[in-house]
């Protein structure tokens, strides 16, 4: 019977390179409507859930979910990073001609989705490479990061008076240099936080703990978000340097059918997912076998109380003004403790991170948009279709998969895959108001276009990738 190391190697690199990129596109595509933190999360469960599927579809149930688990939560960290302004200096119309500004702005922006999307490969690597991080090491580490992460933002983001026009010496929002007699309202960074938070991150997993694959990963991480957010933002910067090519024939059609902004953001996740991906095929010799029995620390009550709890602060993040929690919840790291230490401890928490967590906070925006703030339908019939039906599925199927023996293969993937796929791909078309490719086009069409062909590739992989490598090995 083959090893796991056989199979991986098997796997051509073009493989993992096309499905990351369709799960990493479609993920921040889809990122786009809802925001932030819980938002990146789509990106990172997709990814995850591919990633593991193609390379260790045959790995013990639990450890599986837990690779998958830290992908997704970190991949949300970034999303405290302030950028608006940022893509701001490569395109707003008065800066349009400035080379510099230019060459700022995308400085800035490789800066920061370099780190952003480092965290997601570091814990994804920590989740595959075979090393056991316990819950009580986890709290510990991740305090350390908060406290690196303080330092970062004072020694590299301070001093921040805007009043008095003082700003950090290294500054990628938009400020008075690039435009003196501007009514501008700077805004607060804290990138230099999570540099050194990464940075210690990297060092701790590898000095300390001698996890080469989170090192490895984290750095192919830094490259796809380095390369990433600057790729997507020249796509998006490119019409507002050049109007004239968008004035006539088929490029003006095409124009006023394009929100440039989501685009950035797919081409972002899709150069993201795709060499994150490679980095994984790259090491993929480096993989645990993941076939170890990975026993639970948490009781079910403490889960329960953990799973509570997170659910109680998101709630209130999200949708209601409660300035303890929006202070603590503003900062990625802070949200993923919680997630982490029950993650890292638990035999729920893998499953319910997966589904119902990482849906909880997307449903309740998509009912939020739909039924108040735009209404489109009733609340009765919209309460009903977009929260009541997807958390109820998530949460049934990871409590299946939940039940199933912590040492039984892993095959929670497949229908995983599936059902986050086509979850938040439905979600976010009713966000999109249904932009049927047959109906008058509207600004939603193209990515709503983009997004069918990645679910396609996803449904595709979800039902046959790996299965002519897998033959019938027996499920324990």
């Amino acid at each position: 019977m083959p090893t796991p190391h056989d199979l991986a190697s098997r796997v051509p690199f073009w493989q993992p390179v096309l499905l990351g990129a369709m799960a990493g596109g479609m993920g921040w595509g889809i990122r786009g409507q809802y925001g932030h933190e819980t938002g990146a999360m789509i990106a990172g469960l997709l990814l995850g859930l591919v990633l593991a599927l193609i390379f260790r579809p045959a790995g013990a149930s639990l450890l599986v979910a837990r690779a998958v688990a830290f992908c997704t939560i970190a991949m949300g960290f970034g999303g405290s990073m302030t950028y608006g302004q940022t893509v701001g200096l490569t395109h707003d119309a008065p800066l349009v001609g400035n080379w510099a500004a230019l060459r700022w702005g995308m400085l800035g922006l490789a800066i920061k989705g370099g780190l952003w999307i480092g965290f997601a490969g570091a814990f994804l690597g920590m989740g595959l490479g075979g090393k056991r991080y316990r819950p009580g090491e986890i709290l510990l580490v991740h305090l350390g990061l908060l406290g690196l992460w303080a330092l970062g933002v004072w020694l590299l983001n301070s001093p921040f008076d805007p009043a008095s026009k003082v700003l950090p010496s290294i500054y990628f929002s938009d400020d008075w240099r690039w435009e003196p007699g501007a009514d501008l309202k700077p805004r607060p960074e804290v990138w230099g936080g999570f540099l050194l938070a990464l940075c210690g991150l990297l060092a701790y997993t590898r000095l300390a703990r001698r996890d080469s694959l989170a090192l490895r990963l984290g750095l192919w991480g830094v490259l796809g978000g380095a390369i990433g957010f600057p790729l997507g933002q020249g796509l998006q910067a490119y019409p507002a340097w050049n109007p004239e090519v968008f004035r006539t024939g088929i490029w003006a059609d095409l124009d006023r059918h394009m929100n440039w902004w989501n685009h950035m953001e797919t081409t972002f996740g899709a150069t993201m997912g795709g060499v994150l991906a490679l980095g994984v095929w790259w090491n993929r010799e480096r993989i645990a076998a993941l076939e170890e029995d990975a026993p639970s620390e948490l009781g079910p009550a403490v889960e329960g109380v953990l799973a509570a709890v997170h659910a109680a602060l998101v709630v209130m993040q999200e949708f209601f003004s409660v300035p303890v929690v929006e202070w603590l919840y503003d900062n990625g790291l802070v949200l993923g403790l919680v997630m982490l230490v029950a993650v890292a401890g638990g035999r729920w928490w893998p499953y319910l991170l997966i589904l119902p967590v990482t849906a909880l906070p997307i449903a309740g925006k998509t009912l939020r948009e739909l039924v108040y703030r735009s209404p489109a339908i009733a609340p009765v019939p919209g309460w009903a279709l977009y929260i009541l039906l997807p958390l109820t599925l998530t949460t049934l199927a990871a409590c299946y998969f939940a039940r199933r023996p912590p040492d039984a293969r892993a095959a929670f993937l497949r229908p995983a895959l599936l059902l986050a796929a086509w979850l938040y791909f439905g979600l976010n078309y009713a966000f999109f108001r249904f932009p049927w490719p047959w109906a008058e086009w509207t600004s939603r069409t193209p990515n709503a276009i983009v997004f069918t062909v990645c679910l396609l590739g996803l449904t595709w992989a979800a039902l046959f990738s790996g299965r002519r490598h897998l033959g019938r090995t027996p499920i324990a």
